[in-house]
């Protein structure tokens, strides 16, 4: 037996060493890892994969470190993947794994794993969908996707999560912000956290004002059927108003099963109010997609990102590797001097790759 196919079976086991130690070859791009992830792949595709997003300071990880909580209340795994910022001197997590979420260290229902952004623009690292996908197969029934909170760039969350919640705060007023960079066009769940401070109401007011012009907007272009009211927890079925929790805003069920209106929920987090409903909205908007069929196009939307975005690492890496890194330097060179232009660079690395495949062929 391969080390790789001996990781899977004690991944496979619920050995939460051999998973760590498969993130870890995540991380460092290991073949071991590759190899793996490929004998996995068919336990996956289970878990419901949450995103959580919004800018620094509106208490991503108090929120989800509760919303993991009111999970395991629910009987249910959860994994946590946190995207920090990058080390500029090691090159990993620059955070480490959240104080915040060291309540739930010796809880063998939830695994917990801080993942440098090493760079990459949307604030997900590249190795994030593999490390979501090893979470999956060890048998998490939810993993929340905490990401670097970028600003506009964290919209690449949607290429990765089923649902994705977008945190405000009030005070920070980057509600126009938010609207201009699309965050509108991502939200399943808007959470207004910190909502006990001044101005919640105004922040929570600001969001249903844009997603109602959205609507507007939407419906003047054709662009088919408005987004309609999702069900409210109570009309879904599942836990109301608890006693210090805020209420959840009401909804009217929705009369098209294919679209969704993302609710917009107030929380404090830090005292786990508003948690309950955040979590009902969450299973609400599940079951939504699975009930409308549109889990099926988003997950295949997912996987068709995906499968570019490795298409074109792997034949990066391969061309770069066919010409030397001296070849690969010298083309830069010539870009920079403008002896050549970056598409003649490119098809110059393509044709010393092809070139190797032919001899070696």
């Amino acid at each position: 037996m391969t080390v790789a196919a001996e990781l899977v079976a004690r991944v496979e086991a619920g050995d939460r060493r051999a998973l760590a130690r498969l993130i870890t070859w995540i991380e460092d791009d290991d073949p071991r890892a590759h190899a793996a992830l490929a004998g996995l792949y068919p336990r996956t595709g289970r878990a419901h994969i949450v995103g959580v997003t919004g800018a620094p300071g509106t208490g991503k990880s108090t929120l989800v470190s509760a919303l993991a909580a009111e999970e395991r209340k629910r009987g249910r795994s959860v994994g946590i993947i946190s995207i920090d910022p990058t080390s500029p001197f090691t090159g990993g997590a620059l955070l480490g794994d959240r104080i915040r979420m060291m309540e739930h260290i010796a809880d063998r229902g939830v695994f917990m794993r801080s993942m440098a952004s090493r760079g990459s623009v949307g604030g997900l690292s590249v190795s994030t969908s593999d490390a979501v996908r090893a979470l999956d197969a060890f048998g998490c029934d939810v993993v929340f996707v905490e990401t670097v909170g970028a600003g506009q760039a964290e919209i690449d969350i949607v290429r990765t999560a089923h649902s994705v919640i977008v945190i405000e705060a009030p005070g920070l007023g980057d509600e126009i912000q938010a609207f201009k960079a699309g965050i509108l066009e991502i939200a399943d769940v808007f959470v207004v956290n910190k909502a006990d401070r001044e101005g919640a109401d105004k922040t929570a007011n600001a969001l249903k004002v844009m997603l109602d012009v959205g609507n507007t907007m939407k419906q003047r272009r054709g662009d088919g059927p408005a987004r309609v009211p999702a069900p409210s927890a109570a009309e879904a079925g599942h836990h109301g108003a608890r006693e210090g929790n805020f209420p959840a805003e009401a909804y009217a069920p929705t009369t098209d099963a294919t679209e969704w209106r993302p609710p917009i929920l107030k929380t404090v987090a830090a005292e786990r109010r508003g948690v309950i409903e955040v979590v009902d909205a969450l299973d609400a908007h599940w079951r939504h997609l699975r009930e409308s069929g549109a889990i099926t196009q988003r997950e295949r939307e997912r996987v068709e990102d995906e499968v570019r975005q490795l298409l074109g690492r792997t034949l990066t890496r391969r061309c770069v590797e066919a010409g030397g890194l001296e070849r690969y330097a010298a083309l830069v060179d010539a870009v920079t001097a403008r002896a050549l232009d970056p598409r003649g660079a490119v098809e110059a690395l393509i044709g010393a790759w092809v070139a190797q495949r032919k001899e070696a062929g």
